[in-house]
């Protein structure tokens, strides 16, 4: 008796086993149809060679940041112009350097290159002028940031420091929002440079370690009140915010001397960052280039 006992409560064992884990299939599956994706081990995707397509841009760099693998490489070392990427570093800084006054929109802001609707003697919480900074590339904003720290000498001697503290070997800042500069002899030189790997590098950094600091830039706009209470909009310089599913971060660069810059960080499924970096593309270029790898990558990776 006590045997057939037993060998009943194995069976109920068993079969509790079966259920459970059919259960955790259908759980598993059920969120893969969801997103549509196809999901394959990692193994497999570190066996897989690099995607091959054809870009406008001078400098690109596609990489995985779970399987710390690079996906896509063209002139991922080459030191270009940042533009506007720059602002990245900048906030990191700012965030780093933990100030807590209001930020107060001088004349001196004012005369960065650009309008976006500070007005003289607006006060700002300093997130919420990063955040407005980085998703409508406002350069007013960023110095304003910048000043606050006492100089912009100052801040961009800490920006460089930190570049150097992540092992951005290409990366050197000039300034604190990219823009280029004027030369005594009229020619025009880029005021930040680094390469699309340093870029890569940077975001991945930012999102494993201080994410806020990007959240707003995958929005398509947002709205922001001042400490005085003053309304402002800004609009996401990235054309294509709400065209990239599982958006995560983006930010843009377009100067003379760098034409088209774009970084984008978006999820191939939950957990699961890639992060494209283009550099010296064209002003509508950049946007089709990440594209262009971003489909390539999940076509490659997930299409079987």
């Amino acid at each position: 008796m006590e045997r057939i006992y037993k060998e009943k409560e194995d069976m109920v064992r068993t079969g509790a086993f079966v259920i459970l884990g059919a259960l955790l299939f259908l759980f598993v599956f059920s969120l893969v149809i969801e997103r549509k994706d196809v999901s394959i081990p990692t193994e497999v995707v570190l066996e897989r060679e690099p995607i091959s397509v054809d870009i406008l841009a001078e400098s690109a760099y596609v990489y995985d940041v779970r399987t710390k693998t690079v996906l896509f490489s063209k002139n991922a070392d080459k030191r270009l112009p940042l533009a506007s990427l720059t602002k990245v570093m900048s906030a990191l800084v700012a965030s780093d350097l933990l100030y807590d006054d209001p930020v107060v929109v001088t004349n001196e802001a004012l005369r960065a290159e650009g309008d976006t609707g500070l007005l003289l003697g607006e006060r700002w919480s300093l997130g919420d002028l990063l955040d407005f900074s980085l998703t409508n590339s406002s350069n007013d904003g960023m110095r304003a940031v910048a000043l606050a720290f006492g100089s912009l000498d100052y801040f961009v001697e800490m920006m460089n420091a930190r570049a150097r503290e992540l092992d951005l070997e290409k990366t050197y800042f000039k300034n604190e929002t990219g823009l280029d500069l004027t030369l005594e002899d009229g020619e025009r030189e880029a005021g930040a440079l680094g390469s699309a790997k340093d870029v890569t590098m940077l975001f991945n950094y930012i999102i494993s370690y201080k994410p806020e600091i990007l959240y707003t830039t995958r929005l398509k706009n947002a709205s922001f009140r001042s400490l005085d209470a003053l309304p402002h909009e800004a609009l996401n310089t990235n054309a294509f915010v709400d065209d990239i599913p599982g958006l995560i971060a983006s930010k843009t660069g377009l100067t003379d001397t760098a034409g088209g810059n774009l970084a984008i960080v978006f999820d191939l499924e939950i957990g699961r960052p890639l992060i494209i970096t283009v550099l010296g593309s064209t002003e509508e270029g950049r946007f089709e280039d990440v594209k262009k790898l971003a489909q390539a990558v999940m076509e490659n990776i997930w299409t079987y």
